[in-house]
C-alpha cells in the first residue's frame, strides 16, 4: 500500500495513474476541498497536516511500503517530514514535482529566494501590490506593507473562513480582500489587475499547473512589475516529473521492475 502526499490537480491524476497501476492508496490533503476532489474520483483520503511523528505512526500502523510525495511545490514542511518519515521506518520515499514553469528573461520580472525577500522588495516598490501567494504567509507581507505610505495590498486568495478571519486578525481591510476560487485565465487576471489599478504582482514559481503563466503573462501584457517567488531547494533523491517515472520507480522499489 502507498501512502500518497496530495492536495493538487496533478497530483489527483497521478493518484489515479498509481492506482491504475494496480497499487492500493491513502491520500492525504489538507483542506476539505481537496478532499471532496479526491473522493469524487473514488480515491480514498485523509485530511489533515501530518508532522513527521503523525507519518511515522501512520505508517507503522498501516504497513505503508512508500511514500509519493505529490504535495504542492511550496509544501517545505510536508516534503521535509515525509522525507525524514521514509528515512526513520525503512520505505522508500519518491517526490512527483510538476515541471518548472518557464518565464520569459524581462525586466519587469524580478526572481527572490523567499517571502521576505519579496516583501522587502514589494514595500520598496510600493503602489498597488496583488499578492497571489495564499494564506499562509500572508503575515510577513502584512507586517512590511499595511499601512506603508503610497502602498496597497491586495491579496487574493481562497474564499474560506479560515483565510478572512487571518485578514481580520492582521487588520487588512475588506476592500483589499479578493477571496475567489481558481483557476483563472489570463482575461480573468487582466480583468483583476485593471479592477484594483495593480502596479505589482508578488506570485510563487507553481509551474504550468499553477496557472502561473496565465498571471505573469496578463501582468507583463499589462506593463505589471512581477515578483516571483523561487521554490524551496530540497534535495529529494527520488524525483519525478512525468507521472509515467513514478510508477517506473514504484515497480522498480516494490516489484523488481526496470
Amino acid at each position: 500500500m502507498i501512502l500518497f502526499l496530495a492536495g493538487t490537480s496533478d497530483a489527483r491524476e497521478l493518484a489515479l495513474q498509481v492506482k491504475k497501476a494496480g497499487y492500493s492508496l491513502l491520500t492525504t490533503v489538507v483542506t476539505e476541498s481537496a478532499a471532496n476532489s479526491m473522493e469524487e474520483t473514488g480515491l480514498p483520503v485523509r485530511i489533515g497536516r501530518l508532522t513527521e511523528a503523525d507519518l511515522i505512526e501512520l505508517i507503522q500502523e498501516e504497513g505503508f511500503q512508500a511514500i509519493v510525495d505529490a504535495s504542492h511545490p511550496f509544501a517545505e514542511e510536508a516534503h521535509k517530514n515525509a522525507l525524514s518519515a521514509a528515512k526513520a521506518t525503512g520505505i522508500p520515499y519518491i517526490r512527483y514535482e510538476r515541471e518548472n514553469a518557464k518565464f520569459p528573461d524581462h525586466n519587469l520580472i524580478t526572481v527572490v529566494e523567499g517571502y521576505k525577500e519579496a516583501a522587502e522588495l514589494a514595500a520598496e516598490k510600493k503602489g498597488v501590490i496583488m499578492l497571489t501567494t495564499g494564506s499562509k504567509t500572508l503575515k510577513i507581507f502584512a507586517e512590511r506593507l499595511l499601512g506603508q505610505p503610497d502602498t496597497t495590498m491586495i491579496i487574493r486568495m481562497l474564499p474560506r473562513v479560515d483565510n478572512l478571519q487571518k485578514c481580520e486578525e492582521l487588520g487588512v481591510p475588506q476592500k483589499q480582500i479578493v477571496a475567489i476560487q481558481g483557476p483563472f485565465s489570463k482575461e480573468l487576471n487582466k480583468a483583476l489587475y485593471a479592477q484594483y489599478e495593480v502596479t505589482v504582482m508578488v506570485t510563487k514559481e507553481t509551474g504550468k499547473a499553477g496557472a502561473f503563466d496565465e498571471k505573469v503573462e496578463a501582468a507583463l501584457e499589462m506593463g505589471i512589475e512581477v515578483i516571483v517567488i523561487d521554490r524551496p531547494t530540497i534535495e529529494y533523491g527520488s524525483q519525478f516529473s512525468e507521472y509515467t517515472g513514478v510508477i517506473q520507480q514504484l515497480n522498480k522499489f516494490l516489484r523488481g521492475g526496470n
